[in-house]
């Protein structure tokens, strides 16, 4: 389920077809321009939302001065690779950016995730996930909705089976807010707790009494992969961001100091523990 990700394919694609255009300082528009898209399909297709076929692959890479006939050949393996269908094509409804996310989550062998608001996604029970999706301000409807939350349990057996490392830094209000009520919250924080016992998990709390730290205004996933540089994911109510390069050694810095600020794994379990036992009471 992870390591031919279609979703990762044409992400490193994308980014690739991108820093040749920037290395020799072509503009979008005179690019899509080669290939008879519009500057907006070309934008889609270096951010490996969409593919590209192989005519139109070859047209940019001449109009990018590459006749280095290993690297065309690579490139034009990874259109083809690009084209098929992951496990997550089978859910109709799925948002497209939600779809290029688990796409590259399922390429990942590490994650290291951190919430200011709610529980990780890979971390999440039915009920918790089902209230969240609830919560949508689109209004998805009742099919979209069940379509969103099995997504999400079938993400899970990255996690479940250990394809996945997580890391995962909450802050402690994460563990207070009432999504879906007590018995929801009761049962979530239980699944914490059980999460927590699995070899590729750890988990960490920042405490209210710390005060201010960095990021705490901005939750945000950093994906690594074993073949292929890392990207980080920062969701946005207006547009979702994927960043590489500096700005992923920034937020791996980031992380670093908030693991640090943090409690300890076993420090922060016995927080969850209390929490579940003082505050969520069905």
């Amino acid at each position: 389920m992870r390591v031919d990700s279609p979703t990762f394919v044409r992400f490193q694609l994308g980014a690739q077809l991108r820093r040749l255009r920037e290395a020799i300082k072509v503009p979008t528009e005179r690019a899509a321009a080669v290939i008879k898209v519009s500057p907006s399909t070309l934008r889609r297709i270096e951010t490996g939302r969409v593919g590209i076929k192989g005519p139109a692959l070859n047209a940019l890479l001449t109009a990018y001065g590459v006749d280095n006939t290993e690297l065309r050949e690579t490139l034009l393996t990874m259109a083809r690779e690009g084209k098929r269908r992951g496990w997550w094509a089978k859910y109709g409804d799925l948002p497209e950016v939600y779809r290029q996310y688990i796409g590259l989550e399922s390429a990942a062998d590490e994650m290291l995730n951190f919430e200011t608001i709610v529980v990780p996604g890979l971390l999440q029970t039915e009920a918790y996930a089902h209230a969240m999706t609830s919560e949508d301000a689109f209004d998805p409807g009742p099919e979209a909705i069940a379509q969103r939350v099995d997504a999400r349990m079938e993400r899970q057996k990255l996690i479940s089976q250990g394809t996945l490392q997580l890391v995962a830094v909450m802050d402690e209000a994460v563990l207070h807010r009432q999504i879906g009520g007590p018995q929801v919250m009761r049962d979530q924080l239980a699944a914490l707790l059980q999460a927590a016992a699995l070899r590729n998990v750890t988990l960490q709390v920042i405490p209210f009494r710390d005060g201010a730290y960095a990021s705490m205004l901005s939750s945000f996933a950093i994906l690594n992969f074993p073949h292929g540089p890392g990207v980080v994911y920062i969701e946005g109510l207006t547009g979702d961001l994927y960043a590489e390069g500096e700005d992923l050694r920034r937020c791996l810095t980031v992380f670093t100091n908030l693991r640090s600020s943090a409690m300890s794994p076993s420090a922060s379990l016995e927080m969850i523990q209390q929490i579940r036992d003082a505050e969520h009471q069905p």
